[in-house]
C-alpha cells in the first residue's frame, strides 16, 4: 500500500471516528454538559489535580476522543475551551497515526495552561499542533500534580483518563486542535467514563 492510499485509508477511518463522536441536536449546550461532567469526573477522580485547574489561565476539556486503527489510524473529539470555568471556544481535536495498530478505544483529556503567554499561543493558532513544549500523563488516584518542580516548568500540561477500548493506550502528542462550531450530528453514550449522557431538556 502507498504512502498516499494509507493516509487516504486513515482519513477514511478519522471521519467515521468523527460521525460517531459528535453530540447531536442543541450541539453547543451538549457538548457544554458533556465537559461539565469531564470537570466533575477529573476532579472527583483525581482530586490532585484540582489545585493546577483551579490555578490555571485556560483548560481545554476534551470529554470524548474516539480512535480506531487498522495499520492507519486516527483519533476525532470536540471540546470545549474554558477560561475563568466559563466557555469562550469549541475546538476539534484530530490525530492521525501510521505504524503496526489494530483496534478502537475512546478515552477524554484536557490540557491545562499555565501561563498566559501558552494560552494566547493556542488561541492565535489556525490548528495548534500538541508538541513536546507539553507535560503529558496518564494520572493515578495519589499522583501529585501541580505540586511538583516537574508539571510547574510545563506551560501546557495534558492529563488523558477515562480510557476504555481495545487499543494499548491512549497518545495525544501530534493532536492538531482546531477552533469550529459544535457539531449536530447524531448522538452516542459518553465513552469509557461510565458518565450517563444528560438528557435534552
Amino acid at each position: 500500500m502507498t504512502r498516499r492510499k494509507m493516509l487516504a485509508t486513515g482519513g477514511a477511518m478519522l471521519a467515521v471516528a468523527g460521525c460517531s463522536n459528535a453530540v447531536g441536536n442543541n450541539a453547543a449546550s451538549r457538548l457544554d454538559a458533556r465537559v461539565d461532567q469531564t470537570h466533575q469526573y477529573l476532579m472527583q477522580t483525581y482530586p490532585s489535580a484540582a489545585s493546577m485547574v483551579q490555578n490555571a489561565k485556560g483548560v481545554l476539556y476534551m470529554p470524548l476522543m474516539t480512535e480506531a486503527a487498522i495499520g492507519v489510524g486516527g483519533a476525532y473529539g470536540q471540546g470545549a475551551l474554558r477560561i475563568g470555568g466559563a466557555t469562550v471556544d469549541y475546538y476539534s481535536a484530530t490525530r492521525a497515526t501510521l505504524g503496526f495498530q489494530l483496534g478502537a478505544q475512546q478515552y477524554a483529556h484536557v490540557l491545562i495552561f499555565q501561563s498566559d503567554a501558552a494560552l494566547a499561543a493556542f488561541r492565535a493558532a489556525p490548528g495548534w499542533v500538541a508538541g513536546a513544549n507539553a507535560f503529558y500523563a496518564i494520572p493515578a488516584g495519589g499522583m501529585a500534580m501541580g505540586a511538583d518542580t516537574v508539571t510547574a516548568q510545563y506551560p501546557v500540561v495534558a492529563l488523558i483518563f477515562g480510557q476504555a477500548g481495545l487499543m494499548a493506550g491512549a497518545a495525544i502528542e501530534g493532536t492538531k486542535y482546531t477552533r469550529v462550531i459544535p457539531s449536530s450530528l447524531g448522538d452516542m453514550r459518553f465513552g469509557g467514563l461510565g458518565l450517563p449522557m444528560r438528557q435534552p431538556g
